[in-house]
């Protein structure tokens, strides 16, 4: 996400037309003919097939970047090749042909999988934006496959880090949402970690191998907003010289993450009701609806229902949003995670710089528990950063703090034993979970014996479920 309110995609570089490959699968000789022809004066490559079984073993024989396919078919028809298509390629956009009495059929497709529809008769000139759209489509879907992976690797409970019990509670419901694709709404204070945990909705469930698409609302200016969401229409606006697809579009059949949902103007916030209700968005400069299939979470740090009360915010769209709530409780609420977290951001920040440092002093773990946390864990994430880049030994010290003066009391050393357990029990934790609970490895890592291990095991109260459980859980 760029600091601009730019989505998670980038544009992909224009191809020359004559590389772009499509397949046309319609029985009706006459209009499969002209519309091949239309499309390679396009500049478009064009495979005819005649049903849905031929145009399913072309597929087997090489890839497309669309497919166009007629829905009512001999042999094969255009939902069962559709289905095929979903199962064998599905990053390739489906554009259906349906006559102008069974659009209902064409809506079942684009639930299905099919990017867009066209009625019959045809409109050639719709066609050709049409088919552009789906191409621009299909290839930020290619682009995002390719880093799809990492991307689940990278937003999966183990950069959710915390055995609080309010976080434990987070957990299990970000696991039941896993199947299945409803609207999310997730509050908490700036810093709390509110992006991490929508991808962790969307990369732990039904949707992981779909689009996630970010977008920052409240970096957007008012007068764009509408047509970053919905898109536009060529000539809708001054500038507009193309079609261009919005945020909905671009996260079709997968999780749209709208972060500072308060900064939405009411006018936006109208239309981006419709659109829940609907599943469908009309770009400006449009008057047809176009189907998307997109599950919503969006983010806040504002109380919704003051702002209801203000009249500054919906309360129509505050219920389709609050499906779902997951609210994240400030650092300050769940300290005994800094230690967890702390050891986190340090093996991090020590292999991007290269540098030996293991831990931290006792002193500064006391400075670390006791400091407020006003911007929660991007502040402690932050303040660890910098205790890396000044650290001179193997351990930060609390000299390295941008709060190291924290006050003495008569409490000092009941902290400071406190610090040093937590301390201890999370990294005894983090060990476990780094080597996949094996008991001998982490004693081996720790080098402490077996049975010293079950001993700390049980002087630190770590419960069973925790020291055994299934990280993948």
């Amino acid at each position: 996400m760029t600091s601009n309110g730019s989505a998670e995609y980038t544009s992909p570089p224009e191809r020359p037309a004559a590389t772009r490959s499509i397949l046309l699968v319609e029985d009706e000789t006459v209009l499969r003919q002209s519309l091949a022809e239309l499309l390679s004066q396009e500049g478009f490559e064009v495979q005819q097939a005649s049903n849905g079984r031929e145009g399913f073993d072309l597929l087997l024989d090489r890839p497309f970047d669309l497919v166009i396919t007629d829905i009512r078919m001999p042999q094969m028809d255009g939902m069962e090749l559709l289905g095929h298509l979903h199962k064998t390629a599905p990053q390739t956009p489906v554009i259906v042909i349906t006559a102008y009495g069974t659009v209902d059929s064409a809506v079942v497709a684009m639930r299905a999988g099919a990017f867009d529809y066209v009625l019959k008769p045809l409109n050639f000139d719709d066609v050709v934006v049409k088919v552009e759209r789906a191409l621009e489509y299909g290839e930020l879907s290619r682009t995002r496959a390719v880093l799809a992976d990492q991307a689940a690797a990278d937003s999966t409970f183990h950069n959710l880090i915390g055995d609080s019990a309010a976080m434990a509670g987070l957990f299990e419901m970000v696991r039941k949402l896993g199947a299945v694709k409803s609207t999310v709404l997730i509050v908490g204070e700036s810093g709390t970690g509110k992006e991490l945990f929508a991808r962790a909705v969307h990369y732990n469930g039904v949707t992981r191998d779909k689009p996630f698409v970010a977008v920052n609302c409240g970096a957007i200016p008012d007068t764009l907003i509408e047509s970053e969401l919905f898109g536009y229409r060529r000539g809708a606006f001054t500038g507009a010289n193309r079609d261009k697809i919005g945020y909905f579009e671009a996260a079709h059949h997968g999780t749209l993450f709208l972060d500072e949902i308060s900064t939405l103007p009411l006018s936006v916030q109208s239309s981006l009701l419709r659109a829940l209700e609907e599943h469908a968005v009309i770009p400006v400069g449009d008057t047809r609806p176009r189907p998307v299939d997109v599950r919503i979470v969006a983010a806040t740090n504002r109380d919704l229902e003051e702002m209801v009360d203000e009249g500054a915010f919906r309360e129509d769209l505050l219920y389709r949003l609050n499906v779902v709530k997951l609210s994240l409780p400030p650092l300050r609420r769940r300290k005994e995670d800094i230690p967890a977290l702390v050891h986190h951001f340090l093996m991090k920040f020590t292999r991007e710089m290269n540098k030996p440092v293991l831990g931290v002093s006792n002193a500064a773990m006391r400075a670390l528990l006791a400091h407020e946390w006003r911007g929660n864990v991007r502040e402690l994430e932050n303040v660890v950063e910098r205790s890396v880049i000044f650290a001179e030994t193997d351990q930060v010290e609390a000299s390295q703090l941008p709060f190291a003066d924290v006050a003495d009391d008569a409490e000092d050393g009941e902290s400071l034993r406190e610090a040093m357990r937590q301390f201890e029990r999370q990294h005894i934790l983090y060990c476990l979970r780094h080597h996949h609970y094996d008991k001998t490895e982490t004693a081996r890592h720790l080098k402490i014996g077996v049975s010293s291990l079950y001993r700390k095991l049980d002087e630190l109260d770590i419960p069973k479920h925790l020291a055994e459980r299934d990280p993948e859980g």
